[in-house]
Formats: C-alpha cells, sequence, structure tokens
C-alpha cells in the first residue's frame, strides 16, 4: 500500500486495489435457469471520510445463454477484517435478455 499526503485534508489518501471474484444469482424459468461468473479488479481507494474510502468498480459476467451483464457502481466502506480490511456489495447487473441478476459478493482482503 502506498500512502500520498493529502494537501488539503487531514488524512493520507490510500492507494490499493482488492480483487473480486464472484457468480450472480440464478435467474430465469426453470427451462432457462442460469447464473453467470465475473472477475475483476477494483479502482484505487477513494476516500470517503478521514476513517473510510472506497473503490469503483466495473465488471462484465460470463457469456451463458447467448448473453452477458455488466455492473459499473462502488464498493461500500472498508470492513475490518483481523489484519486487514474488505469490501462488499450488494447490487444487480444491468439488464441483458429481458433480466437482471442480484449479487453480494465481498473483495479479497487487504
Amino acid at each position: 500500500m502506498y500512502l500520498e499526503f493529502d494537501y488539503y485534508g487531514q488524512c493520507p489518501r490510500q492507494r490499493h486495489v482488492h480483487e473480486i471474484v464472484g457468480s450472480v444469482k440464478v435467474a430465469g424459468l426453470r427451462e432457462n435457469a442460469h447464473c453467470h461468473r465475473f472477475s475483476t479488479v477494483s479502482g484505487q481507494a477513494l476516500s470517503c471520510g478521514c476513517n473510510d474510502h472506497y473503490h469503483n468498480v466495473f465488471f462484465r459476467t460470463t457469456f451463458d445463454n447467448d448473453h452477458f451483464h455488466e455492473f459499473c457502481g462502488r464498493t461500500g466502506g472498508a470492513i475490518r477484517v483481523c489484519n486487514g480490511h474488505v469490501h462488499e456489495i450488494r447490487s444487480v447487473t444491468t439488464m441483458d435478455a429481458g433480466h437482471r441478476h442480484r449479487f453480494r459478493v465481498v473483495s479479497s482482503l487487504d
């Protein structure tokens, strides 16, 4: 992790990323039921208060049932775990092929 002095404020700005790997919830009727997987690396940490930060996230899911989905958003704030932290995302994908998928994922530990 690299620290950079924040000239305007009181807090050093964090510079790190997290790996994010997961799958979306199953969607579709029985004959069309399917899910998708995704894997990405978050953007660098962005400060949201003196003691917290979030990350921008973009991913495209695997191509299943002749389509894929995308997500563009951000993580929640840092969740302290052991000697590091993780971030959670609870959201939905884009609407493609007449449906969207819900997902919940936790980033890798930093």
